[in-house]
């Protein structure tokens, strides 16, 4: 028993030590040092995601990398160059237009994330506010260069496309998505802001009707002056329903809850902010300034891209660059759409509209006012009255408080016909002044 027992142990450490000369290190060192290579990087793999994870680099992953839209942002620099190396101004003027989607996009993101930490009704507010910083920013630009028309047309656009095509394609989508049930929404708040709208109506029409008409008491200074004071009131009338929704009669405004109970997994997943207060606050200055230098530029290349483009100034304005200002409203509104989540959708493109008909239009005439710039309510007749018709089809669309897919549909080839109809219109400023 004693002698296999020893011949066993002998031959294990002639075993061990020929393997443990040097051709044995030959063979283990290379395994030991890809073993050492390899817990290096998972080590520095470890360290840079933790990094990510609790440094600024997070946030900047989260805001310029993590969406896929941002694949757009070099296009804006591009077109900065451009407008100096070359002097194509229709290719600057697309080439800004791309540049600005994706920070249109992410403005509305960031604005989103600062709603985690103002509350619901105030985050809104904060959405749709910010959701139309761009619009407003290439308003000021616009009308700083004396192009009025410019200005009307992209705010008119503006209230178009939110009212048309953003609520039409969040309906549809949401209609597709959730087709075994119907759709509700709070049709209270829905009605209130379309009354808004209405007096949005008439505060823009009755300076056109006035000089349409010929019935002024001092030729251009009556409707200029019934302009500015129509203005005050419709801010006037803005920051009372701002105190309406905000403090006197928050409950109007409470999602309509349809299950009676919510998702608790959806909950979770849109409770958690992504980024801190600092950093939304921090981007919002850095994207709105981004916004505004591009803003310059599209501007400068609006009338030679309409040239070069062969398009009518009044389709690039009324059209194309509400597209661009509204991207973020786009995005949100469908997202909460398929997510069942109507009043958010409401609120998004019709308080968008509401904001920008009784408080952006309004405040540009005030600021015209004190730029010395002839900015007035009087849109042309081709412009009220499309926009008057527009705004009653979406008010009988909202009576009910219900969407589907068909309701969608209808307002998205409703925006259709608009868009076809200022590609064959003519703006005659030059005539009517």
């Amino acid at each position: 028993m004693m002698m296999p027992m020893e011949e066993k142990v002998d031959l294990e450490s002639d075993e061990e030590i020929p393997f443990s000369a040097s051709a044995t290190r030959k063979k283990v060192q290379p395994f030991d040092s890809e073993i050492n290579i390899a817990s290096h990087v998972d080590m520095s793999k470890s360290w840079i995601l933790k990094r990510i994870q609790m440094g600024p680099l997070r946030s900047i992953y989260i805001v310029l990398i993590k969406a896929k839209i941002n694949m757009l942002l070099p296009f804006g620099p591009l077109a900065i160059l451009l407008h100096y190396l070359t002097g194509k101004h229709g290719l600057v003027f697309l080439l800004s237009m791309l540049g600005i989607t994706p920070l249109a996009e992410r403005l509305g993101y960031v604005t989103e994330q600062l709603a985690f930490y103002t509350g619901p009704t105030v985050g809104g507010l904060l959405n749709a506010t910010f959701g139309n910083a761009t619009e407003m920013i290439i308003s000021i630009y616009a009308l700083k260069s004396g192009m009025i028309r410019v200005v009307q047309q992209s705010l008119l656009g503006s209230i178009l496309s939110n009212m048309l095509l953003v609520l039409g394609c969040a309906f549809f989508s949401g209609g597709i998505a959730n087709h075994q049930k119907v759709q509700v929404f709070n049709k209270a708040a829905a009605l209130v802001n379309s009354g808004l709208l209405l007096m949005a109506v008439m505060g823009i029409m009755f300076p056109a009707v006035l000089h349409f008409t010929h019935t002024e008491v001092h030729f251009g200074k009556s409707e200029m002056a019934l302009s500015r004071f129509s203005s005050c009131i419709m801010l006037i009338a803005y920051g009372s329903y701002l105190f309406f929704q905000l403090k006197s009669q928050p409950n109007l405004y409470s999602p309509v809850d349809e299950g009676g109970v919510n998702d608790p997994e959806d909950s979770d997943d849109e409770e958690v902010p992504e980024i801190t207060q600092w950093e939304t606050i921090g981007w919002l200055a850095v994207l709105t300034l981004w916004i505004s230098i591009l803003s310059g530029y599209l501007v400068d290349a609006i009338q030679g891209a309409s040239d070069s483009l062969n398009m009518p100034v009044a389709f690039i304005s009324v059209i194309l660059l509400p597209i661009v200002g509204n991207a973020a409203e786009h995005a949100s509104a469908i997202m909460f759409a398929m997510k069942d989540k109507l009043d958010i959708t409401i609120g998004v493109a019709i308080g968008s509209s509401t904001q920008i008909s009784m408080f952006v239009i309004p405040f540009c005439v005030v600021v015209g006012w004190c730029m010395g710039q002839p900015m007035d309510l009087n849109f042309q007749l081709f412009e009220t009255a499309t926009l008057f018709i527009s705004v009653l089809v979406v008010a009988f669309m909202l009576q009910d408080g219900t969407s589907n897919y068909f309701k969608g549909f209808m307002l998205i080839l409703c925006y259709l016909i608009v868009a076809a109809s200022f590609f064959v219109h003519v703006d005659l400023e030059k005539d009517n002044s």
